[in-house]
């Protein structure tokens, strides 16, 4: 069908009104909306999910503008308004975000949107993004021209930009907080953050979590962890959701073959292959996975950055042909840990059961490492501890040695360097022969955590070097270590003539 243009003054006149009427209807579907934003703002969302477990930014988009505008039902409503963006490095992260905002000023009266982000920078980009669209013909949509950081609108909504400290969060009580790059969030920033969203008539409170994910041991990397527990969504994409279509290229010669696979075949997206192409060969292995992936973060300030969750953790139970064994470290605010440990007939330590608990007294542990142990006590060939548990308190005149034996469980403990430990976790872990000498069951998340997560200084894991002791992830490690420094190293034994 030929296109019907305006050929008369007065059809100019209905285009226009038309036009302007359309800017001001509220998107009802999800194809209105991508066509709303592509006309009125001149950007077509990518709306291809490529890999089996992303979203595309589309989904995104959609999710967080139909979350206020979209009638449910009881059975359909969302457990939280909150959301998690997960995506590559240039997939559109910010202007997405500064797309929802805007939407969000425009559709939602009364709406407060706050912009938080991982630096000044960070934020003030997400900013830039948002007065950009607004000379987009939406400047009549303001209450007066947009200041440097923040801007009203004429329906009582408004978008002010945060700074990166906890005075500037506490206090805010409004409907969206979008923290963009959060892996780069100040942890104390972030926790007075989690307290600034409350839902008004018609605009329901939440928070975005939007960032790539740079470190195992990072806060997105204890969002994402902690999202299923919160039921709040995960919408992830990389760089196959967002990469431009590949028409004439042949796969066999292309660079970007192992990763692609014909992916971007499939893809309508904006990035550049050949600029992708530069970036790969510029990054390491890791941080091309890492940040333009999304497989998994960077490794390379990992502890035991050879731990593999698809090898080492696999279903293991107590065995009653093996020896069993038990190894402590001690905690009252950061957390107290028990190991059930067994190793069988080819030397391979097969954890099977862990006990993680803060703020506890040594008789609630007592009571709770006696209810889980398998055997009877005399039955537990050792229960390896801290040495540091010997030192009598100055206050209860005791130690954490001599309550535990006062309560039926007897420890032993070998002092040893950090890096020793270590070491022999390393070699369990993957051994100069190729092989792997440890088992841990799924029933020990903070111990699969902590392998995943023990962690150098930001400053790099230089030779000699000791971990962080971030009191989180070291705990259930240092447990692990007392097992191998006593398991490897046996007491030894005196004989004596008499």
């Amino acid at each position: 069908m030929e296109a019907v243009f305006p050929r008369t003054t007065s059809d100019f006149k209905t285009a226009e009104s038309l036009y302007a009427a359309l800017r001001v209807t509220p998107p009802s579907t999800r194809t209105n909306l991508k066509n709303y934003v592509k006309v009125f703002l001149g950007i077509n969302v990518p709306d291809r999910q490529i890999c089996p477990d992303h979203n595309s930014p589309m989904d995104y988009l959609w999710n967080r503008f139909s979350v206020d505008t979209q009638r449910v039902s009881g059975a359909q409503r969302r457990a939280t308004n909150d959301i998690i963006v997960w995506a590559n490095r240039a997939g559109g992260k910010t202007e997405l975000a500064a797309i929802a905002t805007l939407l969000d000023c425009i559709f939602k009266p009364g709406c407060q949107v706050r912009i938080l982000g991982g630096s000044g920078e960070q934020a003030g980009r997400m900013y830039e993004y948002l007065t950009a669209f607004l000379r987009h013909g939406f400047e009549p949509f303001l209450a007066r021209p947009a200041q440097k950081a923040k801007c009203r609108f004429l329906n009582g909504s408004a978008v002010e930009v945060l700074t990166q400290s906890a005075a500037s969060v506490r206090g805010q009580h409004v409907q969206k907080l979008r923290c963009d790059e959060l892996e780069l969030f100040n942890e104390d920033v972030f926790a007075a953050a989690k307290f600034t969203t409350q839902s008004i008539a018609g605009v329901g409170a939440a928070m975005e979590l939007i960032s790539t994910m740079h470190r195992p041991y990072g806060l997105m990397q204890k969002a994402v962890s902690e999202a299923p527990k919160s039921g709040t969504p995960i919408h992830k994409w990389c760089v196959w959701e967002v990469i431009e279509n590949c028409r004439d290229r042949t796969c066999s010669q292309c660079p970007l073959w192992s990763d692609c696979q014909g992916n971007a075949k499939k893809a309508n997206g904006y990035l550049k292959i050949d600029d992708c192409i530069t970036q790969m060969r510029r990054a390491s292995r890791a941080s091309w996975e890492a940040e333009m992936l999304c497989k998994r973060p960077s490794r390379e300030n990992i502890v035991f950055d050879e731990f593999d969750a698809a090898v080492h953790v696999q279903p293991v139970d107590y065995d009653a042909n093996l020896l069993l064994y038990r190894a402590l470290d001690f905690g009252f605010v950061n957390p107290f840990v028990c190991l059930w440990i067994q190793v069988d007939d080819n030397g391979v330590v097969r954890v099977f059961d862990e006990y993680v608990r803060s703020r506890a007294t040594i008789d609630v542990h007592a009571a709770e490492i006696k209810r889980r142990t398998p055997v009877h006590e005399e039955q537990v060939a050792a229960t390896f501890c801290d040495p540091a548990g010997r030192s009598v308190n100055d206050v209860t005149g005791t130690s954490t040695v001599r309550e535990l034996r006062a309560l039926g469980i007897t420890v032993r403990s070998r002092r040893s360097a950090i890096l020793e430990g270590v070491e022999l976790i390393r070699r369990a872990i993957h051994s100069g022969d190729g092989k792997s000498r440890l088992i841990v069951s799924p029933r020990c998340p903070r111990l699969i955590e902590a392998l995943q997560c023990y962690h150098y200084p930001e400053s790099g894991g230089a030779p000699g070097e000791l971990p962080l002791k971030d009191g989180l992830y070291d705990h259930p490690i240092d447990a692990l270590r007392y097992f191998f420094i006593n398991h490897t190293r046996p007491e030894k034994t005196t004989t004596r003539r008499y």
